[in-house]
């Protein structure tokens, strides 16, 4: 995968694992993605859709040529 989506995979994987979905109920990280992303924290939830338009903007070759943006935001907000 390209690294412009790098962070935030590695974000959301952070975040599911840390969730209550996984601590407490002991689901897989997978399961809880596909089957119960209502139980996820608002934040996992956001770092989904923002991984989701990560990857779909890799294939939109509109964006190609002036580079990924999608989750550029939550990198300028960390590294401030």
């Amino acid at each position: 995968m390209s690294s412009s989506c790098s962070a935030l995979l590695g974000a959301l994987k952070t975040c599911l694992l840390e969730s209550d979905c996984v601590q407490k109920q002991g689901r897989l990280p997978s399961d809880c993605l596909k089957h119960h992303t209502d139980e996820l924290p608002e934040a996992c939830q956001h770092l989904r859709k923002a991984t989701y338009e990560c990857k779909r903007n890799m294939l939109d070759m509109r964006k190609r040529f002036r580079g990924n943006t999608a989750g550029m935001d939550g990198e300028k907000t960390r590294t401030d």
